[in-house]
């Protein structure tokens, strides 16, 4: 795989003058132990140019041949998590020795970057399969379908959880200069479990969850936060509740209220964050509560409730309005993690 090294001039000189004497071609190489493709190479350049040396190239030669190329690809394309080592040792058990810069180099030319693992939740078989079920089931459901659902889910936020991604302006060697530098403190400063939910027509109620939530409080924040939100946000007859498949979600005991309140709830594919619109929303209320940078966890919550009612009516209408995208971006990846 590796290129040969060029032939010196005297070499060269004797070839021709061998081949002008008479003798042939394979007769040349095994005097001068020359493969005799090359011999035929140099002849015929005589023949045409006159001349011995070789002409003049538009830069160096390439250090990966083509077919070494072809390998590194195909290795990458069928391994992303291949390294730049792994990828010498390769090449050069194949005879090519060439640095890392230089296999990061024709990596880039052709197209790779490299990049940081997108972090997905794990989805086993039957995950993609009822996530491409959800999907094709809803593809064709006009928005008025999903302007009845009410999204919800939990998250943690912590009290200094986005300030530590903040950037500043600053010359070179005052990096740790007091007024270039973010605080922070283990395992966030402590954090807050929330309750939430949303609709195309606006936010609903954030609810504090105290303590570990079982069964008993999941269906105690439905009755004073979902019931409630519904009728703030005039969701009217005949609207959906999603929620995912929390065992406290889906035990008998919930659906039970569930049904007794004849709330409907959507059939949903279990480890699919980026199918619920609401992950967009938290990932914004995070952003409003960290540029007010709360001191303590009092005013983490109170900061957050009033963030929360503050997102515009118009952020959860167009989250819900674009619904469709992401089940065709589920259909487009064959049932595995999207983007959203």
């Amino acid at each position: 795989m590796g290129k040969t090294k060029e032939l010196s001039q005297d070499l060269r000189v004797r070839i021709v003058d061998l081949h002008k004497a008479g003798m042939g071609y394979k007769k040349i190489s095994k005097v001068l132990d020359v493969k005799v493709t090359t011999i035929g190479a140099i002849i015929r350049k005589f023949k045409e140019y006159n001349m011995t040396i070789n002409r003049p190239r538009p830069g160096a030669p390439k250090k990966i041949s083509p077919r070494g190329v072809a390998m590194m690809l195909r290795t990458v394309r069928n391994r992303p998590a291949t390294t730049r080592q792994e990828l010498a040792n390769d090449l050069k058990a194949a005879g090519t020795t060439v640095c890392k810069e230089t296999l990061g180099n024709t990596l880039r030319n052709n197209g790779f970057t490299s990049c940081s693992a997108r972090k997905v939740p794990l989805l086993k078989r039957a995950h993609v399969e009822a996530r491409l079920k959800y999907a094709n089931d809803h593809l064709k459901d006009e928005p008025s379908y999903w302007e009845k659902v009410l999204w919800s889910d939990e998250t943690k936020i912590e009290l200094f959880g986005l300030n530590s991604t903040r950037h500043v302006w600053r010359k070179k060697n005052a990096a740790y200069d007091p007024k270039n530098t973010v605080p922070t403190v283990k395992h966030g400063g402590g954090s807050i479990m929330f309750w939430g939910c949303f609709s195309a027509k606006g936010t609903g109620l954030l609810h504090r969850i105290t303590g570990k939530m079982d069964g008993t409080m999941y269906r105690t924040i439905l009755r004073d936060n979902l019931l409630p939100s519904a009728r703030d946000l005039k969701m009217g007859r005949g609207w959906v509740f999603q929620h995912d498949n929390d065992p406290k979600h889906t035990a008998k005991a919930t659906k039970d209220w569930l049904k007794k309140n004849h709330i409907k709830v959507m059939e949903w594919p279990s480890q699919s964050p980026d199918l619920n619109p609401i992950e967009n929303l938290w990932r914004e209320l995070k952003v409003r509560v960290a540029k007010r940078q709360p001191t303590n966890l009092h005013d983490l919550e109170r900061i957050c409730k009033e963030e929360w009612a503050k997102i515009p009516p118009g952020v959860c209408a167009k989250l819900v309005v674009n619904y469709n995208k992401r089940l065709t971006a589920v259909l487009a990846n064959k049932g595995f993690a999207t983007k959203y």
